[in-house]
């Protein structure tokens, strides 16, 4: 372990994600303690993360992506996938759609049903609110004055009026706020913006405070693995983490207090396992000696597959026009210099829908997201006609996949497996959303513009060619929750005041934790998870 005190601090925050930026600001807000943050990735100074169309620059680019890519998929008819994870300061929220998404109610109370005190809709609501600078104001809902800007989009589509009033006339109500713990119906997302520029976790909370001489950011620090040592029981417990920093070498940081991984659903579970603590076979696998059997770790991991139907349509502008004209994009980029208003300020989606796949299920379990523009695959050339792509995903997958290290070597890759629509019920599902799309798309209120099904195609009917189509056309959303679970079985890895079960000095905070996945996007949640799990560490320190 080292000496130099300089090397030694209270706190020691792995990953400068949507968590660890939170995590340092309310840590070192205690002028007490002293708090390292590492980040494997670089600054935040590119250009694009802050531009919102900007994701188009930042994901499968390796100055800001760890550019993962998952196993193939017997789901996906055997493909594989980019996934992508944020690798700089702000992480995912550097580089994500920029949705602000808590989920329902429902998603929380479960997650204190199934043994996590405090982890309820009614007790996590206070630390959302607490976080927010909601651009409409506060109510018993939302918040004003914190750090986390939320927006209206700053950009109108006809098209997506359109899609809004057809999904009205087959049943969804509109929507003002799916920030209330009910989401059915349908309505225009909020997003992490502040007058049409991305609003990182960085940007929120660690950029404020970047100047407290108790606060240290180091970026370029990939950490390799923990050190641990023994307390005056004889358990393991984490004295400091081991990692590679830039041209220096590998580099040890130690903490008096507490190592807090916030490294993401990928990076916490392949740091635990390199260091010993995860499933026996798969350390004895890889020569690393067990420290503490925690055979849920790296497992449970779940995601929200989305399955994009495109439809051509006519008489209507799309993005897929303007980005394919000169003019359209000098347009484009004029309106957004002078004005911070256009397609440059849009996230992926804006429209946003929930609504139940079957009446039996409990609540919304599907979700869209529709975008006024079409292509075959994120990063190809959006198509040379008109067109829209409403999405929908299954918010409460039942199938499960794991991250688990492929050797002991920390440069690795781990492997990822997700096994979509390995379960019957995740079929049936996927086969309801597609059925409910063109429920959707037939309405009247978008017949002026003639949709035409150009994916999967209207020869595409029975369950089976649906099951198959779903396959062909699902992808991620880049959701993964669920590595390190929070709970009390022999399958959890953390308790709900997120310390790792049997391993002293050593949380983890992100969205690993999540026993299960929330019906939405996971950027808010994965803040929210950080700003209760300070609220804890500080407790228990007190």
């Amino acid at each position: 372990m080292a000496s130099d005190a300089a090397q030694t601090y209270d706190y020691v925050i792995v990953g400068a994600g949507s968590a660890g930026c939170v995590l340092a600001n309310r840590l070192s807000a205690d002028p007490a303690v002293h708090v390292l943050l590492l980040e494997a990735g670089g600054p935040d100074n590119y250009f694009w993360i802050h531009i919102p169309v900007g994701y188009l620059y930042t994901i499968n680019n390796p100055r800001t992506d760890w550019c993962y890519r998952t196993e193939p998929e017997a789901g996906l008819n055997g493909r594989a996938l980019n996934y992508a994870r944020g690798r700089v300061l702000g992480g995912c929220s550097s580089i994500n759609a920029m949705i602000y998404m808590r989920g329902q109610r429902e998603d929380y109370d479960g997650w204190a049903a199934a043994g996590n005190p405090g982890w309820d809709w009614g007790s996590v609501l206070a630390y959302y609110t607490g976080m927010e600078d909601y651009a409409d104001g506060a109510d018993a809902f939302h918040g004003a004055g914190g750090e986390v800007r939320v927006e209206a989009p700053r950009v109108h589509w006809d098209i997506l009026d359109a899609w809004r009033e057809a999904a009205a006339e087959v049943g969804l109500p509109r929507v003002d706020d799916f920030n209330r713990g009910e989401n059915f119906g349908c309505g225009y997302f909020r997003m992490t913006q502040r007058r049409g520029m991305r609003w990182s976790a960085s940007t929120a909370f660690l950029k404020p405070v970047r100047a407290r001489p108790n606060l240290r950011v180091v970026t370029g620090a990939s950490v390799t693995r923990l050190l641990l040592d023994k307390d005056e029981d004889g358990r393991p417990r984490a004295a400091g983490v081991e990692a590679r920093v830039g041209g220096a070498g590998v580099q040890r940081f130690a903490a008096r207090r507490e190592v807090l991984l916030a490294a993401g659903a990928i990076g916490s579970p392949q740091i635990l396992q390199l260091s010993g603590i995860g499933p026996e076979d798969l350390l004895r696998e890889h020569a690393i000696a067990p420290q503490a059997i925690l055979p849920g770790v790296g497992g449970n991991l779940q995601d929200h597959l989305q399955i994009r139907s495109v439809y051509r349509v006519q008489g209507v502008r799309t993005l897929n026009e303007l980005v394919n004209s000169l003019w359209g994009r000098l347009g484009m980029g004029l309106q957004y210099v002078f004005t911070r208003r256009g397609p440059l300020t849009m996230p992926p989606s804006q429209l946003g829908a929930f609504a139940r796949s079957d009446p039996a299920q409990a609540t919304p379990n599907l979700e869209w997201h529709v975008q006024p523009l079409s292509l075959d695959k994120f990063g190809d050339p959006l198509h040379d006609f008109p067109a829209i792509t409403p999405s929908v995903a299954n918010l409460c997958p039942t199938s499960r996949g794991h991250v688990r290290i492929r050797s002991a070597d920390p440069a690795a890759y781990p492997e990822i497996r997700l096994n979509y629509l390995s379960t019957e019920e995740d079929r049936r599902v996927a086969v309801a959303g597609l059925r409910f799309t063109r429920l959707i798309m037939a309405a009247q209120a978008l017949a002026r513009f003639a949709p035409e099904e150009w994916k999967p195609g209207p020869d595409v009917q029975t369950d089976d060619e649906l099951v198959q189509a779903a396959g062909d056309l699902g992808t991620t959303i880049f959701h993964p929750v669920g590595t390190c679970r929070m709970g009390q079985d022999a399958g959890a890895v953390v308790d709900a005041r997120l310390r790792v079960h049997g391993v002293a000095g050593l949380r983890v905070i992100d969205a690993s934790i999540m026993p299960t996945i929330t019906s939405g996007n996971t950027n808010a949640p994965s803040m929210m998870i950080a700003e209760k799990g300070a609220a804890i560490i500080r407790e228990d320190w007190a």
